[in-house]
Order: structure tokens, then sequence, then C-alpha cells
């Protein structure tokens, strides 16, 4: 019985049993000896028993009462927000439901809370991409009519190419920052569908063969053909394309970029490894930090968006990103997946 498995009650329960033998026994003897207390002793036998009935019958309802209540907690952690405690009666125990159901409003009136600021967060940012875009697209086209008017002036020519670099970094800020508050506010919806991850993989290193070739710099991209992986294929590429540029971006000629992909028994990896500068000890722990910049890093273009927004991608997708790295020697991005436990739910605001 479950109303046994506390231990409290278990121990009233034997004591009752105990002092109802004792009342017994003290019947049995009286008898014996006084034929006249036939009656008396018959009683309290009587006594003890309903006594301990009525006692089971108390504790069995209490038992039934908790095991309600308990469910009902485990329904609103399961995702129902409106499952409440029933509490109309009177006493200690229904107080008590009277608290916990006041704590889950509470909880509800927070989360709607945090759900409202996120999304005015997401709407913010996105209004102001959105007036962005605008007057970045003016420039873009002033500083290209500029580059092709100073042609003949070398010094102003390599401010209209300096200038083209800086709006090239709003507008990567723009865009990561809006998808970041998009992430945020939960308001991204996943399509996730069975891809290839060689061609996934093959796509993204077509993008950057040219930026390798300029750079002096070695590219591969090598792995199983037959591997498939459960994702939104626009969303996953974003992640491991940030992952790439940041290898480039931490290289120098002659340095090799390698993107590899394999599967186990039980999971799939993709790694990002390059042979450039390596990350410092002190900032491994802070490199999916947004906006973090590192006090050793000769990198002066990055904006610190790229690694948080291809780490929550991936944890979106039941991912796992790790990071290893050797001063001087080098950087390594591990993704890992396990097909049979990735669930397949979209994210929808």
């Amino acid at each position: 019985m479950k109303i046994l498995a506390d231990k409290r009650i278990r121990m009233v329960i034997y004591k009752i049993i105990a002092a109802t033998l004792v009342f017994c026994l003290l019947s049995l003897c009286l008898t014996a000896f006084v034929p006249k207390a036939e009656a008396v002793c018959i009683l309290f036998a009587g006594l003890g028993i309903v006594i301990l009935a009525i006692c089971c019958r108390y504790f069995r309802e209490q038992n039934r009462i908790m095991e309600e209540a308990s469910s009902v907690i485990t329904e609103y952690l399961s995702g129902n927000l409106k499952a409440r405690i029933p509490c109309e009666e009177e006493g200690e125990l229904y107080r008590l439901f009277h608290e916990v159901n006041s704590l889950a409003a509470v909880l509800n009136a927070k989360m709607e809370k945090e759900r409202s600021s996120r999304e005015f967060l997401k709407n913010t940012i996105s209004d102001i991409s959105h007036q962005l875009k605008t007057p970045l697209a003016a420039l873009n086209i002033y500083n290209g009519l500029l580059q092709g008017e100073t042609e003949n002036l070398p010094e102003l020519n390599e401010f209209a190419v300096l200038s083209e670099k800086e709006l090239e970094r709003i507008e990567t800020l723009v865009q990561n920052l809006l998808k970041i508050a998009k992430l945020d506010a939960g308001s991204v919806v996943f399509e996730k569908k069975r891809e290839n991850l060689a061609d996934l993989m093959k796509e993204i290193e077509l993008r950057f063969v040219y930026r390798a070739k300029v750079e002096g710099k070695t590219l591969t991209a090598e792995g199983e053909e037959n591997i498939f992986l459960d994702c939104d294929r626009s969303w996953m590429t974003e992640a491991v394309e940030n992952l790439v540029k940041n290898a480039f971006d931490h290289t120098k000629e002659g340095d090799t970029v390698e993107i590899r992909w394999k599967q186990s028994a039980s999971m799939i990896r993709v790694t990002i490894k390059d042979s450039g500068t390596g990350i410092h000890p002190e900032d491994l722990h802070h490199i999916f930090k947004r906006f973090y910049r590192s006090r050793f890093s000769q990198d002066k273009q990055g904006i610190g968006l790229g690694l948080p927004l291809a780490k929550m991608i991936v944890e979106a997708h039941g991912g796992v990103i790790e990071v290893s790295s050797t001063l001087g020697k080098g950087t390594e991005f591990i993704l890992t997946f396990c097909p049979q436990t990735q669930d397949s739910y979209k994210i929808v605001g």
C-alpha cells in the first residue's frame, strides 16, 4: 500500500495495531478472571478495531489527496500552465495547496512578462534593422560610385575601399543582432528536414573557396557521403559558416582550414579545425559570450556575435558544441548530434 510508504504514518498505524492487540489481550485476561467484565472487554476490543479502521481510512484519504496534488504539479511541470490543485476546503493542508497555486500564478506572470520583454526586444531590434537597411543600401551605392570616381586617386580610393569594409561590418552586425533576438524571443520556426550532411558541407566549402585562394590558405572538406541529419538547412549552414569564417579570421597565409564529418553508432560529429593562432587559455571559457573581445586577439574586425549565434543554433537542434585549442597551433570546434535522441520540435513564438 502506498499509504505505508510514509514512515510516520506507518509508525502511527503500527502503534494503533499494537495498542489494539494489548487491549484485546487485557480483555481476554480480564474475562478469564472476572466473567462479568466480558462485555466491557468486548467493548474495548471493538473500540480499538473501530479506531484502527477510522485512522486507516483517514490516512488513505490523505494519501489520495496528496497523490492528486502531486499529479497536478507534474501536469504543470509538463507544460499545462493552467493546472491547479483543488483547495476549496479548510485546513492546513489546503492552505499549503493554496500557496502552491499562488506560486504557480506568480511564475506564470513572470514567464509572461519575460516573454513580452523578449518579444519587445525582438520587435525593437527588427525595427532598427529594417530602418538601417535603407541607409546602408544607399551608402553602399554611394561608396561604389566613389570607388569608380577615385580610380586615379589612390589615397581617396583606399578610403573608399576601407569604408566599404566598415559598411559590410555594420550590415553583418545588424543581421546577426536580428537573428539572435529572434532566437532569444523564441519566434524562430525551425523547419527540420532530413539533410545529406555531405551536400550541406560541400556547399559551405564552395562559399569559402575564393577567400581561401585570395588569402593563400588551404581549405578541405572531407567526410562520408551518406550521413543524414534532421536540421533546418539554412540555420545549420549559418552556424557552420560562422565557425569556418572564424577559422579564416584567425589564420594566416599558408595555414589550413579543415571541415570534417563522420557518424558513429550513436552520434554525428562535424569538426571545423584550423592551424591558426589558437585561443588563449584565458579566453576558452568566454568565447561564446556575446561581444566578447579577447585582450590577446589579433582580430580587429570581429564583432563577437558569430560564435554565440552558432552555439544557439546548434543547441536549438539538440546538439552540443565544444572547443579545444592550443596557442600558436590552432583551434578545433566539434559539433555533436545524437540522431536517436534529437527531437524534431519547432520553436514557435
